[in-house]
């Protein structure tokens, strides 16, 4: 079957992009080799003015390059012909006699991008789905079809760097304002205008584009003295934040400035052994897994069992329940019923919402109309008046078991047979919330994480009497939210709160042995973690950090753990972290600071750091080897579930590709060994899991 449909229009060839059986276009090796004899027919036909690219999919243009295709290639050299391969038909285009316009609409991300920026004349759709983006960093790659010359030379070097570096998403209304795309129109027009830029561009020759970079821009980026500014501070910036753990962002600005060097040609030929070299790299290969695991996890195993869902129901107009409420209007357009215990905190959760969308109005990602008819679908509340019709009820309220008890009676009350009891907590074991309810088969835990609209992750706990149906149901939510799902069995902390519990609780002890809060941070942050975990403590708060150490302490003291009671002295004496500004840190200056009061709890102000390896691996190793102590209990099914767990929810190393593949990729013997040595030296709590042990003796890996 073909992926392009060629069709003539006024004299305009339109390529309907539109790959068979698949819900998206991706670029990939039949779609190339079909350009490539277009290009010939294109050349030869007078008939022709030119080509107009238009995607045939919903809310598509093209998503990227097939990553089956960049997977199947795991040498530095097969990589470099893939990009060269493509390198000579956007060559092609950018090259060719007749204008090629391209029409966009809905996602035109990395492969698709780079082929747009090849073409003579670019129209984007003013519509919220059209989105562009270069997001080839997170796979560990840089791009590789020129976008690495052709982007800084259409919109300047800054901005480029910028986008390129973090993937970063620019919306329609953006790209036209930056000069990423030429023209803007609706999308039932595309297609017409498009024919119209051919004629144009076939009459009056190429478009005259202005330059839309500022002064300061244009000063600092037209002389290889200000490029070199802007290079070094690139490079100083990247490595600040990526603490190097990551080569694919130094290859992209080393890639822009040899391009800038030795001019556009050489560039692009000196940009196709670099793609090949990230592409080898194991971080790459972790992330390129990584990105695997997520794809997986958007498929809902238990689809034919969904029951359908219009109505959701959020108890807490906090910022965990608004939070919900907001992924439920925008992303998976269900109406939701806010409550709170009085009608102000329930509009206050409202307004919330309302600020968000107001915000994404005036940056015109969405309309005014858009954001009024979004707005509408939460409705505030103080009671259970209208529950009668909700479908699911999710529940996001203080962490207290009678609390939660006493509202899943609450609930069944009022709501029919076929309503799903959610609850958001992220330590109670669910079966407890259920006992005593009249309906326990329809309760399931589905655990966010803060903040919501931001977190990728959703942890979905299910207890030995929750229905199938109920777990298929959550499922199709969170899908429609925009998460990444995982499903895990239950018990104390499930799976991402009790493999934090003793990462955090091993950096308490490590503070009480004398250890900086500074030292501690520098030292995870140094090892891949986004933030370091007395940050985190702050944020989470102590009172949580508190009632989580309550939770999961019995289960740790079982297997000879060593548990700080450090939060809760700590939250005794009225230290809560950011929600008060007392806590690890200082929040009232300008900068934020280790707040030295604190120390008196943890032996004084006098600090004695250990070997940052020793520390770092004491921490981390605590939330591996508790990773797959959840496997081995049957609370993770399958070891990629905790790969995407650790990452998404707690921010594990994405390069490394999660617990489990960092164990592969070390050896299990090599980690076993490390833990051995630990137990002795610092107690049993590090004795290595029973199956670690036993594929450390049998050279067994867990993918």
């Amino acid at each position: 079957m073909s992926y392009i449909n060629i069709t003539t229009k006024e004299s305009v060839a339109i390529l309907s992009l539109d790959k068979p059986g698949e819900k998206v276009n991706t670029l990939d090796e039949s779609m190339m080799a079909q350009f490539e004899e277009f290009l010939e027919t294109l050349e030869s036909d007078d008939s022709l003015k030119g080509a107009v690219l238009i995607s045939g999919k919903e809310n598509n243009f093209i998503a990227g390059a097939d990553i089956d295709m960049f997977k199947a290639r795991e040498t530095a050299e097969d990589l470099e012909q893939l990009s060269k391969d493509g390198h000579s038909i956007l060559n092609k285009i950018e090259a060719s006699s007749k204008p090629f316009v391209v029409a966009i609409h809905g996602s035109c991300m990395g492969g698709g991008l780079e082929l747009s920026l090849a073409c003579d004349y670019r129209i984007a759709t003013n519509h919220p789905k059209t989105v562009l983006a270069l997001p080839e960093v997170k796979l560990g790659v840089i791009p590789g079809t020129g976008g690495t010359q052709r982007l800084p030379r259409l919109i300047g070097i800054q901005k480029a760097l910028g986008y390129m570096l973090t993937g970063g998403n620019i919306y329609a209304y953006k790209a036209k304002k930056i000069g990423l795309v030429d023209e803007l129109t609706h999308k039932d027009a595309l297609e017409e205008a498009g024919i119209k830029a051919v004629h144009k561009l076939s009459e009056s020759g190429p478009h005259d584009r202005k330059d839309k970079r500022s002064f300061v821009e244009k000063l600092l980026e037209g002389n290889p003295v200000g490029r070199n500014i802007i290079f070094s501070q690139a490079k100083k910036k990247t490595l600040g934040q990526t603490k190097g753990n990551y080569p694919a962002p130094l290859m992209i600005i080393e890639s822009v400035k040899y391009g800038y060097q030795k001019g556009l040609k050489k560039g692009l030929e000196n940009e196709a052994p670099l793609f090949g070299e990230a592409g080898a790299t194991s971080e790459s290969r972790a992330l390129v897994n990584l990105f695997f695991g997520m794809t997986d996890a958007k498929k809902n195993p238990l689809e034919k069992k969904v029951s359908p869902v219009q109505h959701i129901g959020v108890l807490g107009a906090g910022l965990m329940g608004s939070g919900i409420a907001d992924i439920s209007i925008n992303k998976g357009g269900y109406s939701v019923l806010l409550k709170d215990q009085t009608l102000e905190a329930a509009v206050k959760g409202e307004k919330v919402i309302w600020d968000a969308l107001n915000t994404k109005s005036k940056k015109r990602i969405i309309t005014p109309f858009e954001r009024d008819q979004l707005s509408s679908k939460v409705t505030g509340t103080d009671s259970y008046e209208a529950f009668g019709k909700v479908n699911l009820v999710i529940e996001a309220v203080f962490e207290d078991l009678d609390l939660k008890r006493k509202i899943v009676a609450q609930v069944e009350e009022v709501t029919n047979d076929n309503c799903i009891f959610a609850s958001n907590t992220s330590s109670l074991p669910i079966s407890e919330i259920a006992k005593g309810a009249k309906r326990p088969e329809n309760i399931i835990g589905m655990h966010y994480f803060s903040p919501v609209q931001k977190m990728p992750l959703l942890e979905i706990i299910t207890t030995p009497q929750t229905a199938d149906w109920v777990t298929a149901t959550a499922y199709e939510v969170g899908v429609k939210q925009g998460k990444t799902v995982i499903v895990v069995n239950d018990g104390p902390g499930f799976y991402t709160t009790r493999i934090l519990a003793p990462y955090m609780n091993e950096a308490l002890l490590l503070l009480e042995e004398g250890a900086s809060i500074e030292f501690l941070d520098k030292s995870m942050k140094k090892f891949g973690y986004p933030v370091g975990p007395m940050a985190l403590l702050d944020e989470v708060g102590f009172d949580v950090a508190a009632h989580v150490g309550e939770t999961m302490a019995p289960v740790f003291n079982a297997r000879g753990g060593k548990s700080s009671m450090k939060a809760q002295e700590l939250m005794d004496a009225g230290y809560l972290g950011r929600k008060n500004k007392t806590g690890m840190y200082t929040y009232d200056g300008k900068k934020k600071e280790s707040n030295t009061n604190i120390y008196s709890f943890f032996g004084g102000n006098s600090r004695s750091n250990p070997d940052i390896e020793t520390a770092q691996h004491r921490m981390a190793l605590m939330m591996v080897n508790e990773a797959v102590y959840c496997l081995q209990e049957n609370i993770l099914k399958t070891p990629t579930d905790g790969d995407l767990g650790a990452i998404l929810g707690l921010g594990f190393p994405p390069f490394t590709g999660g617990p489990f593949r960092y164990i592969d990729r070390h050896g299990a013997g090599a980690i076993c060994d490390l833990l051995n040595k630990y137990s002795e030296k610092f107690g049993p709590r590090f004795k290595p899991a029973g199956i670690l042990e036993e594929d450390a003796k049998n050279g067994k890996m867990f993918y």
